[in-house]
């Protein structure tokens, strides 16, 4: 079970009821991401950034007007540390009367002043501010730290279970196919190879896109911080804070939000990433189709309500299916954030509070394909058949060698003899070499090429 506000009150939802597979049937898997992206993880950075900031000014900017304790600095950052569900719902219900979930915040948190004695200085809560330098430091802040907490160990692991099968399988060949039809042979764990590559790239460039920060009063531009207080360089105080306190990037000049722009490269480096982790489970459900791998029976499980024999490849297909959720998702965040009309309009609101959707998707995804992996049991007979039965593979190996020794039209020999509807063997491929008009050491070095052994480096 779990909880969620429903009409002001706290009540368990059940995974039977949830509308979302995310919190339903998936919920075990998606709930990390409840710390960072539910609507009382929203509210828990908001206080978050609201505390911080009031520190912030206490030190750097009022001094002697607004000074804090040690003590007292400890109570307001238990604020946010120690967040409740009766925290959150008592926001809940101060927004039913300010139709406004920032300033529910705000009134919050001066109510907890009262209690602490602080009544005299809480009129420096949201000082200067607008809802959205709270929003475009607490989203982003969430988002980072959902990241480095779930995402990249998520990805990381995954990566290390490819490469510890790159390494068993890495001295396998295999018969490889482009259009499907048999090609020059390769190595099993070089294909894996491939992919493990292919992530760690997109990864390094995912690493380099930082997590911007709007913050700079209701247009971006410091007007009323600066209207109270000439003399003090904001600029240079908001990325202080943004920067040293908040660990995030300070985008500036923005207009009321922040442009996003960054956000969208994060959702498209995601995607990017989601579209490699699709490649790859297409072609193991196509090995596993082709009998190149079995997978490990669980004792009771069923792969059909009809057919007996059958154990179906689910975990590449779940994640297929839940990598294209988190794709189509992705690709309306990254398209639609960054526009908004003039200063701002709130098209982005909403959208913003979807961001948790796709990376649950994109979590439940590589938990399948991890758990498809660790199924695998590789069938080397098979394997070693589809090799030998596809002699004619080795023409190229054959032709590219007779260039190199000047034959004539060594591509055009090969293409006659593997071009019919006759199966080319061990056999009839040494026949052919017997044929040709070159040196017995040459046929000799022919002779050594197989599918087996053809499979480069």
């Amino acid at each position: 079970m779990r909880l969620i506000i429903y009409n002001g009150h706290m009540r368990q939802l059940s995974a039977l009821h949830a509308i979302s597979p995310i919190d339903g049937r998936y919920a075990s898997k998606s709930e990390v991401f409840s710390d960072y992206f539910s609507e009382k993880a929203l509210i828990r950075y908001r206080v978050l950034v609201e505390i911080e900031y009031f520190i912030f000014l206490s030190d750097k900017v009022l001094g002697d007007i607004c000074p804090l304790t040690s003590a007292q600095k400890l109570q307001l950052r238990a604020l946010y540390k120690n967040f409740s569900d009766d925290d959150a719902l008592a926001i809940k219900e101060i927004e039913k009367t300010t139709n406004h979930d920032v300033k529910a915040v705000e009134y919050f948190i001066k109510k907890q002043f009262d209690a602490l004695g602080l009544s005299g200085v809480k009129e420096w809560i949201h000082f200067g501010l607008t809802s959205q330098d709270i929003n475009n430091t607490a989203i982003p802040l969430s988002l980072k730290e959902a990241h480095e907490n779930v995402y990249l160990n998520d990805i990381q692991k995954l990566i290390e279970k490819l490469q510890a099968l790159a390494d068993a399988w890495k001295n396998v060949p295999m018969l490889a196919r482009t259009h499907g039809q048999p090609a020059s042979p390769t190595r099993l764990g070089k294909e894996i190879e491939v992919f493990i590559v292919r992530l760690q790239a997109q990864l390094q460039l995912l690493k380099s896109i930082p997590f911007s920060a709007k913050f700079g009063g209701a247009t971006g531009n410091y007007n009323a911080h600066l209207a109270a207080f000439p003399e003090v360089d904001w600029k240079a105080m908001g990325s202080l804070f943004v920067e040293e306190i908040l660990g995030l990037h300070h985008a500036f000049p923005t207009t009321q939000i922040e442009h996003y722009d960054h956000l969208a490269a994060l959702f498209d480096g995601y995607k990017r990433i989601n579209t490699i982790l699709i490649d790859m489970d297409r072609d193991f459900w196509t090995y596993i189709s082709m009998d190149y791998f079995k997978q490990q029976i669980k004792a009771g499980e069923v792969g059909s309500s009809a057919m007996p024999h059958k154990v179906n490849p689910i975990d590449f297909e779940n994640s297929e299916g839940n990598l294209g959720i988190a794709n189509a998702l992705f690709e309306h965040l990254s398209a639609k954030l960054p526009i908004s009309r003039l200063q701002r309009d709130l098209t982005d609101s909403t959208v913003l509070r979807n961001i948790g959707v796709p990376l649950a998707h994109t979590r439940i995804a590589m938990e399948a394909t991890q758990k498809g992996l660790g199924k695998l049991l590789l069938n080397e007979d098979k394997i070693a058949r589809d090799l030998e039965d596809n002699w004619a593979v080795i023409a190229e190996a054959i032709q590219t060698v007779l260039r190199k020794h000047n034959y004539p039209n060594p591509y055009e020999a090969l293409k006659t003899l593997t071009r019919t509807n006759t199966r080319i063997t061990r056999e009839s491929m040494h026949a052919f070499i017997d044929t040709l008009d070159i040196s017995p050491d040459l046929k000799r070095e022919l002779k050594a090429f197989s599918p087996s052994n053809y499979t480069g480096i």
